[in-house]
């Protein structure tokens, strides 16, 4: 049975890619990267040159990139990026639609791949164990890890992305901004005495980087899941998932075949907006919806 649904997953991805118009990628590394703005203007010429679209940042701490385009095109340009030796082991993780997944292109120059404000944070240095989708989906399975402990899911995105879908029984704190995830998983820290908890975000660069941070501040049985909501969905599908994922580009949501999904984000107040929600009068594209009409 689990080897005719993994065979029927793969038919099924691999139907989606050759009927899709455009590959959509994300991808980071943390490594030392020193000469970013000598760079910048290199990904934004390779960028135009093959019509890609998307944001990639170029930080001190490494490489974070969200980009869209035809598949010999975003074939060339990985092959471009990892001709760099920093890059060269760079993983990526796809999906497939058929308009680009974003409208714009944009490298940007900033100080952290994502903004948590802790400098000793430096995951080049040594990373937090992980745990692959695999490994993860049988622990959520048997209830317990490897060594018999209860496992606690901890989501480390923002509370709006976590509305959209998380994995079940997950302890979210409610957090607007990642900036405030060191302070609040401080105070719980007694919570997981004798768990084994897992760190889980988008793709992966939020949790390295919390999983990091509790193992500083002496939280025993830690990891991150490796690549990411959307690489568990990738390698395992939904299961012990409930909902979608949310992602920043005009898809806004991805559901477990990282399909895109009916989800909406309001224009105005940016707040996300289910199908339901969206059947409501004060629902109007691009200029209100149920979260701030009126207001």
């Amino acid at each position: 049975m689990h080897a005719n649904t993994a065979l029927q997953a793969e038919a099924h991805a691999a139907a989606t890619a050759a009927a899709a118009a455009h590959v959509n990628i994300a991808a980071y590394k943390f490594v030392t990267f020193d000469d970013t703005e000598a760079k910048r203007p290199e990904y934004q010429a390779i960028c135009q040159r093959l019509g890609l679209k998307g944001t990639i940042l170029l930080t001190p701490e490494g490489i974070n990139m969200f980009l869209s385009g035809p598949r010999a095109h975003i074939d060339e340009f990985l092959a471009w990026v990892r001709s760099d030796a920093r890059f060269a082991d760079l993983e990526v993780k796809e999906s497939f639609s058929n308009e680009q997944s974003h409208k714009r292109m944009l490298v940007k120059l900033k100080k952290e791949i994502i903004t948590m404000r802790m400098p000793l944070i430096k995951p080049e240095e040594g990373r937090a164990p992980f745990v692959e989708a695999a490994t993860l989906k049988r622990w959520l399975d048997n209830g317990v890890d490897d060594k018999g402990q209860p496992v606690v899911m901890v989501d480390t995105r923002n509370d709006f992305e976590v509305d959209v879908g998380t994995f079940n029984n997950t302890v979210d704190y409610r957090i607007r901004k990642f900036t405030e995830f060191p302070e609040v998983i401080a105070a719980h820290k007694e919570d997981f005495t004798g768990k084994t908890v897992v760190t889980f975000c988008t793709g992966g660069i939020r949790c390295e980087k919390a999983a990091i941070h509790m193992q500083n501040i002496g939280y025993q049985d830690v990891y991150q899941l490796e690549g990411g909501i959307l690489k568990y969905f990738e390698e395992v599908g939904g299961d012990h998932y409930t909902g979608d994922c949310f992602v920043f580009d005009y898809r806004t949501a991805l559901n477990p075949k990282l399909e895109p999904t009916e989800t909406a984000q309001c224009f105005n107040c940016r707040a996300v907006v289910t199908p339901r929600q969206q059947l409501a009068p004060e629902f109007v594209e691009g200029k209100s919806c149920p979260h701030c009409y009126g207001k």
